[in-house]
Parts: structure tokens; C-alpha cells; sequence
């Protein structure tokens, strides 16, 4: 069992200890589906921006202004809590 790793030299659960470390991780590579907004829909409300667990729904001046699709993980709860049904999952 030469060149296998130490468990003790492992860092437990592979945690990041760097506060705001996430931003340099581009979880958006991992989803299959993206959101799709229709604006014409969107009253504005933010909900979406509240659930979003990834931070990735984009608001300027109390407005709506898009997806950061980079960080964008594809799990469809901004579609699943918008009340107009405004944004929808499609497949990528």
C-alpha cells in the first residue's frame, strides 16, 4: 500500500477555512437546467432573489436584472417560488 495518504493528513470534510472563498468557485458548471426569465412576466417581487440558495439572481435598484449563470447550480427553486412563473427551467 505504497503512496496512500495519512487520514490524519487530511483535512476533514475537505472544508474551506477562507472566509468568501466561494466567490472563486464557479458552481454553475454543475447544473443540467438554467433558469430562463421572462420580464415581460417578472412583477419584481424578489422572491427568487430571497430562495436563492447561491446568491445568483442578480437585483439593481429593487429590480430584477438577470442570472449570475456562474455561480447558478440549476436547482430550480426561483422558478419553483415565483409567483408569476416568470422564470422557467430549461435543459442546457
Amino acid at each position: 500500500m505504497a503512496n496512500m495518504a495519512n487520514y490524519k493528513d487530511l483535512t476533514i470534510g475537505d472544508r474551506m477555512l477562507e472566509a468568501g472563498s466561494s466567490e472563486k468557485f464557479h458552481t454553475g458548471d454543475w447544473r443540467s437546467l438554467a433558469p430562463s426569465v421572462d420580464m415581460e412576466k417578472c412583477i419584481n417581487c424578489l422572491t427568487c432573489w430571497i430562495y436563492c440558495p447561491d446568491e445568483s439572481v442578480l437585483v439593481e435598484d429593487g429590480k430584477l436584472k438577470g442570472m449570475k449563470m456562474s455561480h447558478c447550480k440549476g436547482c430550480g427553486i426561483c422558478a419553483k417560488v415565483c409567483p408569476k412563473k416568470a422564470i422557467t427551467m430549461k435543459e442546457e
